[in-house]
C-alpha cells in the first residue's frame, strides 16, 4: 500500500524533501514507518519518537496505516 509522508522546517532540509510517497506492507504501523524514515540519508536529525499526524490526528506508534494515508512527521515548535 502507498502513503504520503510530509516533513516540515528543519526534517525536510535534513531529509531533502518536503514530500514523497511511500510502499509499505499492509497492516504497517506508524512506529514501522518510522523506522524506514529513519533509515533514509539525513534522518538522524530526527527524534527517537518524534510527533506524528495521520490525516491531520495526531497518531501513536502503534496506529495502523491504510492505502491513501497521509503521515506527517512534525518538529517541535517553539513560541516567542
Amino acid at each position: 500500500m502507498t502513503v504520503t509522508v510530509l516533513l516540515f522546517a528543519s526534517y525536510a532540509e535534513k531529509l531533502g524533501f518536503s514530500t514523497t510517497t511511500m510502499d509499505v506492507p499492509s497492516g504497517s504501523t506508524v512506529g514501522r514507518l518510522l523506522e524506514a524514515v529513519k533509515g533514509m540519508p539525513g534522518a538522524s536529525s530526527l527524534p527517537p519518537a518524534p510527533l506524528v499526524a495521520v490525516n491531520e490526528n495526531y497518531a501513536r506508534p502503534e496506529t495502523i496505516l491504510a492505502n491513501g494515508d497521509e503521515v506527517a512527521i512534525i518538529p517541535p515548535v517553539a513560541g516567542g
